[in-house]
């Protein structure tokens, strides 16, 4: 198959994309050199963030297992700590603490005390998990959401860059054209190619950013909905746990 490649135009560029890239300007260089950086770290970003949230699944689910198969909530616990990735670990992690913390207060109180002040005590504590739970529940997704706004930014910027590139190889396009008084494709050739390159570099580095980031802030959404509902669930539980005590 014959390689694609550009010859003789106007005697400034001949060969395949890659030649045409280091015979361009230094403007037009320096925007896909921008892009590339962008690219690199996009596609890093990526890869990280699929590894981390492909664990997080499987341990979220691995603890699902271990919290319906376990009545007892202290080896649950013991076992969840092995869970780093599973936000619904670590928020059972952070309740448990929080329970835990205040049985001991409520068993050191007077037993004689009138029963009305216990019950709001009781109230109390309650709401204080809550806010535990609550707590955990949004440092974790914000700790899941970390990085993705540089897709974000990634997939809206990087085509104003490539059409920053875009416009200034039609600049130098017409800049050919007065200074030789031709508009010969020979002369508009090297910087409609240098603006078509930077087009489609700006183009090829938005597109994966923009799926990765919808990719993965659904992901996300779903993960939170996990801890949203199990912190629910633990509640109710440690309601229990407490009014028993």
């Amino acid at each position: 198959m014959p390689q694609f490649s550009l010859v003789n135009i106007g005697g400034n560029f001949q060969g395949n994309v890659a030649d045409m890239v280091m015979q361009s300007g230094p403007v037009a260089k320096f925007v896909l050199l921008v892009l590339l950086i962008f690219s690199i770290v996009s596609w890093t970003i990526i890869a990280q963030k699929y590894r981390i949230l492909r664990k997080a699944k499987k341990e979220s689910k691995k603890f699902f297992n271990i919290f319906t198969e376990n009545l007892n909530l202290t080896t649950a616990f013991i076992e969840s700590k092995n869970l780093r990735y599973s936000p619904v670990a670590k928020v059972f992690i952070a309740g448990y603490k929080e329970i835990r913390a205040q049985q001991k207060i409520l068993k050191s109180l007077d037993s004689s005390q009138d029963q009305s002040k216990r019950l709001n005590y009781l109230s109390e504590r309650i709401s204080g998990l809550t806010r535990t739970l609550s707590k955990t529940i949004a440092e974790e997704t914000a700790n899941l959401e970390r990085t993705l706004i540089f897709l974000a930014t990634t997939g809206s910027t990087t085509p104003f860059i490539g059409l920053f590139g875009t416009v200034w190889g039609v600049m130098n396009a017409f800049r050919g054209i007065g200074m030789r008084g031709s508009t010969s494709i020979g002369v508009v050739a090297p910087g409609i190619a240098e603006a078509l390159i930077a087009t489609a570099a700006g183009l090829a580095v938005a597109i994966p950013a923009v799926i990765g980031y919808n990719y993965f802030v659904n992901r996300v959404r779903v993960l939170a909905t996990e801890m949203n509902n199990f912190s629910s669930e633990l509640i109710d539980l440690m309601e229990k746990n407490l009014i028993k005590t």
